[in-house]
């Protein structure tokens, strides 16, 4: 993807942690439950048992990375998954490297997933099947704009993660800093620090859960580095 012009950025180096699986990932990607949405609330859901592992390996990840390229502040979504995620990720960080100190930790609400307003909880299939005219409407504007009603365009997300990115340069000038939020959240980091005038991101592939993306410090700007990586999930059979 072609990058737009560069924007001064302040911080040492950023790393985006998509949650592990929930309980959602399952419901929505079965072909049976796929079809209607999912009881309770989006804030809610709960990790899986394999979650919960890739949880596990994402902090035998963080416990592996060189004194530089640590986090010294994590900002987390405020919602379940992603805390949860954040709290298996640092206990087991701990156990795997003594030398560990705690990371400041916050949540901040604009890392919050994509709001889906009247379609709460709701896989596409069963928007379609409860409302197929906004099925189509969302099939003729693009997902990065399409806004449910009541809810947020993908576009909307990174108006507020901009406004997110831009107030963290002000307290977290120099150091690097890993958020723990969701897949469009991550995806509209990318669209920010691609700079001035980049393309939306609207073409790539979802971004996998307990997935790692990293921006490094290159110059006056934050460079794409990594993206989407899941390879600390399969380290062991590689090893093997």
């Amino acid at each position: 993807m072609p990058e737009g012009l560069v924007v001064p950025r302040a911080l040492g180096g950023l790393w985006a942690v998509r949650h592990a699986q929930s309980e959602a990932n399952v419901w929505f990607a079965d072909p049976a439950t796929g079809q209607r949405p999912m009881p309770g609330t989006d804030a809610g859901v709960e990790l899986t048992e394999y979650g919960q592992w890739q949880a596990h390996r994402l902090g035998d990840w963080l416990a592996g990375l060189a004194g530089v390229q640590r986090p010294t502040l994590v900002v987390c979504s405020p919602y379940l998954r992603t805390r949860v995620t954040w709290a298996v990720m640092a206990e087991a960080a701990a156990a795997r490297n003594r030398h560990l100190h705690p990371i400041r930790t916050l949540v901040d609400e604009r890392l919050r997933d994509r709001e889906m307003g009247v379609f709460e909880l709701h896989p596409y299939r069963a928007i379609r099947r409860r409302a197929p005219e906004e099925g189509a409407r969302r099939e003729k504007v693009g997902n990065w704009v399409y806004r449910p009603p009541g809810g947020e365009s993908l576009a909307d997300v990174a108006m507020r993660v901009r406004s997110f990115v831009d107030e963290l340069e002000l307290v977290a000038a120099g150091e690097q800093v890993l958020v723990v939020t969701h897949d469009a959240v991550v995806l509209s980091l990318r669209y920010i620090l691609d700079g001035l005038g980049a393309p939306v991101p609207d073409s790539l592939e979802p971004v996998p859960n307990a997935s790692v993306s990293q921006w490094r410090r290159e110059g006056a700007r934050l460079a794409l580095r990594v993206w989407g990586s899941v390879d600390h999930l399969t380290a062991d059979e590689q090893a093997g």
